[in-house]
């Protein structure tokens, strides 16, 4: 017969799943609802790892609780009384027949370690993904006192979780991510940065003996393609040892096809003619905001990733790995740019999937027959 929901059931059952894993994780509950046994077969996974809370609620339950004995469980409904007291402790929304409901939508109880790996794979993509989101909004904050050193701490998060979902989930072929990597996005104060980069090329104009001492600058640190350009130009100038001051910059940007139309020239020129403090001082501005936009491209990249559904988790891990790369090269730069080391993360060793819980299940090697009234509520036999 058709389920009727009780009045206090709420919409547990109703709703369609908004994601597949929803169904999984109604699977593996029910696998476990109707044999308590199979939770010894269950890995990988925990109350968080559910995208509900009140699965999570269950699933703490039918850990908390010792499990019933095979043939009274046949015969009676005491253990899911139990369960669905406990798991009302955290989700009052549960009822009866939503119990009822999680049996008999398990297609094969045995399948439970299945339904389990599911839920772990999509309980990995969200946290890769809040990881990621959470390094973006970092790299926004501008309340932050010391900006850097908070992002490179979120990215060492991220990556901590990279290597946490790595160790669960061995490689396969295709790893690839098959998401294309997302632009970056414009970091605000555009103004500020524009003027930043003009001090800087203006400032290594009037003093290019500096710009030696800040090759760790390069060019796509630098927020407009004509402001790399320019620095293009006073590299190459300073490299070859040959005069430095506007017009000749201006020149040599010139033969690189950078003046695109006739005002072009006397705005460079301009450009080029009010310096002001040092140049370190104004590389080390332009290299912390590249950061900061490395750093966000980086977390909308692999957001990207995790929207895609058909990643799987280890490639996932492809795709945040190299997106974290671009975080450690610049990183590294930084470190030279500034005298002052970062505290980078202790390398993880590579972990095993972790064992069966420590509460094994029985010997016996059939599986029980569903709850009587389990089927009564239900209108199925087994």
């Amino acid at each position: 017969m058709p389920h009727s929901p009780e009045p206090d059931e709420g919409d547990l059952d109703t709703i369609p799943a908004p994601h597949p894993v929803f169904h999984a994780e109604q699977a593996l509950l029910g696998a476990l609802l109707f044999d308590p046994r199979r939770l010894g077969d269950v890995t990988g996974i925990c109350a968080d790892s559910f995208s509900t809370a009140a699965h999570a609620a269950l699933f703490t339950a039918i850990n908390r609780l010792p499990p019933p004995d095979p043939v009274e469980h046949t015969k009676s409904t005491t253990w899911l009384d139990q369960v669905l007291a406990s798991g009302r402790e955290q989700a009052r929304g549960l009822t009866a027949s939503y119990l009822h409901t999680l049996i008999q939508v398990c297609p094969w109880p045995r399948h439970a370690p299945a339904y389990a790996r599911m839920v772990e794979a999509d309980h990995a993509r969200r946290r890769l993904r809040a990881a990621a989101e959470h390094l973006v909004q970092t790299a926004h904050d501008a309340s932050l006192p010391h900006p850097v050193q908070t992002v490179l701490a979120e990215a060492d998060a991220l990556a901590s979780v990279v290597d946490d979902i790595a160790s669960r989930f061995p490689p396969r072929a295709g790893v690839l991510p098959r998401t294309p990597a997302s632009p970056p996005a414009n970091m605000p104060d555009h103004a500020e940065a524009a003027e930043q980069e003009q001090l800087l090329l203006a400032t290594a104009t009037a003093h290019p003996a500096e710009v030696e001492s800040v090759r760790w600058l390069l060019p796509e640190d630098f927020t407009q393609p004509l402001h790399a350009g320019l620095w293009q130009c006073l590299t190459t100038l300073t490299r070859r040892q040959e005069p430095v001051d506007p017009v000749t910059v201006l020149w040599e940007a010139q033969q690189r096809g950078l003046p695109h139309n006739a005002s072009e020239p006397g705005h460079v020129l301009r450009l080029l003619a009010e310096p002001a403090g040092s140049v370190e001082h104004w590389s080390q501005h332009v290299l912390t905001r590249s950061l900061l936009t490395t750093a966000d491209h980086a977390g909308r990249r692999i957001q990207a990733y995790t929207d895609d559904p058909t990643n799987t988790p280890f490639q996932l891990v492809t795709g945040a790995r190299r997106s974290l790369a671009d975080i450690g090269a610049i990183r590294t730069r930084w470190q030279h740019a500034t005298g002052h080391p970062l505290p980078h993360r202790p390398r993880t060793t590579p972990a095993t999937r972790a064992g069966p819980s420590p509460r094994r299940a029985p010997t016996a090697s059939q599986p029980p027959a569903r709850p009587t009234t389990a089927r009564a509520a239900a209108g199925r036999t087994p």
